[in-house]
Formats: C-alpha cells, structure tokens, sequence
C-alpha cells in the first residue's frame, strides 16, 4: 500500500467539520452561577448539599450579586 500524494485535508475546508474536531474552550462566559432565592426577609442560609451556595432572600440577594458581577 503506497502512501497518498495528497494530505486530505477535504473535511478541514468545512468550518461545520473544524468546529466539531476543535478543542473545547470555556470561559467564564459559558459558566451559570447557582443563585437561589427564598421567600422572606433578610435570608441568607446555607444550602447543605452545596457548601459555599446559599438560599437569599430578594432584600440581600444584591450582596451576592455584586460579587458575581466581578468575575
């Protein structure tokens, strides 16, 4: 079996193909921030499950908003 004069490159030409073969990038933009939001006052309680998120109430749910929103 010889080996092919010419690099097949056919399936590259296609953006649809190289997008599909191409390394995956993530970025803080592809990322969704668990925010919960519990009916009260002055709530700000720690969700068990997850260690580090919390359940806010809509009167402090700006503290956590104003962190998130430096990322």
């Amino acid at each position: 079996m010889a080996y092919p004069v010419h690099r097949l490159r056919r399936l590259r030409k296609n953006e649809n193909i190289r997008r599909l073969v191409r390394e995956n990038y993530i970025s803080v933009d592809d990322l969704i921030y668990p925010l919960f939001i519990e009916e009260g006052q002055n709530i700000k309680k720690e969700i068990p499950s997850m260690p580090g998120i919390f359940r806010w109430s809509l009167d402090r749910v700006d503290e956590e908003l104003d962190q998130v929103s430096d990322l």
